[in-house]
């Protein structure tokens, strides 16, 4: 069976447009108000912001998992549509259980791509090849409640990744990772030809990740810009609850004497 699968590039105009967007929560204060954001083609955006700052509920309104109170949401020029499945974006959640939920993880891989489609036959095809290229074969066959918070996360992401989405949000992605798969992630990331929208805590994984960065508070976009230029300006950093990252602070004298 040929795959229903249809991936999009535009080259002009934008993947993600967000334009006056407001939201709150049924009687609480504003999370969101007038946030205005676009992101290109091809471009990998970091979203940073303290706790409570609106970064998920940012992924959840573009992901049609939430309605906005007012203002608009596109991605690839459609309309978002709450509670409308999107095959060209994918949303990588912040808790990896909320994602995983089949028997084995060659059974959660295959989920998405078997509802897009492909038969068992490609879809075991492109698994292989997506848990190899990930260094994660040998998880394969195992239940998704038995592996490591670490292990979870790379299955996760590798579940919204093999469905070929044009657009990824991906939500804290570097928590639970030990180094080694930290590293590992990173490189696979920057190799990634998808548009990126990744909200983190951690500034030196995403000045690796993500040229451009928009600082998210009160529900606000308070800048956006280059990654470098936002997180070195250090009062800025500091006035928003951050700490300018170590790998943008000069070293003059070596950290360690033997």
């Amino acid at each position: 069976m040929k795959p229903r699968k249809l991936k999009i590039s535009m080259q002009n105009g934008t993947h993600v447009s967000v334009k006056n967007l407001n939201f709150s929560f049924p009687l609480q204060e504003p999370v969101l108000r007038g946030v205005d954001l676009d992101i290109k083609p091809g471009e990998k955006v970091g979203i940073i912001g303290p706790n409570g700052s609106g970064k998920t509920t940012l992924f959840l309104l573009l992901a049609g998992i939430l309605a906005p109170d007012s203002g608009s949401l596109s991605v690839l020029d459609s309309p978002v549509i709450t509670g409308s499945f999107n095959s060209n974006l994918g949303f990588v959640f912040q808790n990896p259980d909320d994602q995983l939920f089949c028997p084995t993880v060659r059974d959660d891989l295959a989920f998405g791509l078997l509802n897009l489609g492909y038969s068992k036959e490609e879809a075991d095809s492109m698994i292989d090849t997506y848990l190899t290229r990930m260094d994660l074969s040998d998880l394969a066959e195992r239940p998704p409640h038995n592996l490591s918070g670490g292990e979870k996360r790379m299955i996760s992401i590798a579940g919204v990744i093999i469905m070929n989405p044009t657009v990824v949000m991906l939500d804290e992605p570097e928590s639970s990772l030990d180094s080694r798969a930290r590293r590992q992630l990173i490189e696979f990331l920057r190799n990634s030809g998808e548009t990126l929208l990744i909200a983190s805590h951690d500034l030196e994984f995403l000045l690796e990740t993500c040229e451009r960065t928009a600082l998210l508070d009160n529900g606000r976009i308070c800048t956006d810009g280059l990654s470098r230029r936002i997180m070195g300006d250090e009062p800025l950093m500091n006035s928003h609850g951050f700490e300018k990252p170590h790998s943008l602070v000069p070293h003059v004298e070596p950290h360690h004497s033997i």
